[in-house]
């Protein structure tokens, strides 16, 4: 297997090394759920924020580390500022240790076994876990192997030291963001159907004279499909000029190609699809067979989505 690749090629980040954000839609607001992912009250959220339960200053919680490392050099590592800006942020509460708020400067840790959040995010302090967002190209399919002999995610995912897997699926004509990752919980989660994450779509098909007003309306209301009802969350019209069009869908449910048969029982066959979005992560400027490493803030966002 490949060595690891610098970071400028895992990132796929164009020459310039500057990286545009997604036009179509910015990262939601992280939604915290519990441990069977339903989604917690406004008290529950803050108290997570803030700390499940509020460890007084000078009385560190259970899981102290004798011989552990110091929280604010761990902090400080994960990109929080200097030790100093660190102390400032346990100072103020805003770091829990396993669910505890921690005032206690100086507090040993084991990044490797306890779980730190800070402002409601949870941090990745083990090194050993990677979660790398693809843009799948068209005609790829999404499997690790493929018996017919087409392309597969192998390629992509062989680029890595660590042996990852795709999170859920995209079909051989759609191309689009795959999240690919060695974190088994994290990847369950995602496609677990209770914690409902959002993905967004960008959807091109033929429509002489523009598309009917009541296609988006039919969108967001509901179709009906052959396994049951399906509904876009949010549907808007992005571009038309009387030959084609470019449709925006945002949906939370996983069924095999629902959104291409979503069009196709409103009469519409896609000639491009693309996922755009899921939860907060965006596609960005990725070409297709492009890939890169999730920022800090992607991956605590994400995670604090699905109860991480």
């Amino acid at each position: 297997m490949a060595d690891r690749p610098s970071s400028s090629s895992r990132r796929g980040a164009p020459a310039s090394g500057s990286r545009r954000r997604s036009a179509f839609t910015p990262p939601r607001a992280v939604r915290l759920r519990d441990d069977q992912g339903r989604p917690r009250s406004g008290n529950a959220a803050q108290s997570t924020r803030s700390g499940a339960d509020d460890t007084p200053a000078g009385d560190p919680p259970a899981q102290y580390a004798q011989d552990g490392e110091r929280l604010q050099k761990v902090l400080a590592r994960a990109g929080f500022g200097s030790r100093r800006a660190c102390e400032a942020l346990i100072s103020s509460g805003r770091v829990t240790v396993d669910g505890k708020t921690v005032h206690t400067q100086g507090l040993r840790i084991d990044p490797a076994r306890q779980v730190v959040h800070v402002d409601g995010r949870r941090l990745q302090l083990d090194e050993g876990k990677t979660t790398v967002v693809l843009h799948k190209p068209r005609k790829v399919v999404s499997a690790m192997s493929d018996p017919e002999g087409r392309r597969d995610l192998s390629e992509f995912a062989d680029q890595y030291s660590q042996r990852l897997y795709h999170v859920g699926r995209l079909d051989y004509e759609t191309e689009g963001l795959l999240l690919l990752t060695n974190d088994g919980e994290l990847a369950h989660r995602l496609t677990h159907p209770s914690f409902e994450i959002e993905k967004t779509y960008v959807c091109r098909f033929h429509a002489p004279g523009g598309p009917p007003r009541s296609l988006v309306r039919s969108l967001r209301d509901g179709v009906e499909l052959e396994d049951g009802p399906a509904r876009a969350d949010k549907a808007r019209v992005l571009a038309q000029d009387g030959r084609e069009a470019v449709v925006e869908v945002t949906l939370h449910e996983g069924r095999n190609r629902i959104v291409r048969r979503m069009f196709a029982s409103q009469g519409f066959e896609l000639t491009r699809l693309v996922r755009t979005r899921i939860g907060p992560v965006l596609l960005g400027d990725l070409a297709p067979g492009q890939m890169r490493e999730l920022t800090d803030r992607e991956l605590g966002t994400l995670m604090a989505e699905v109860g991480l």
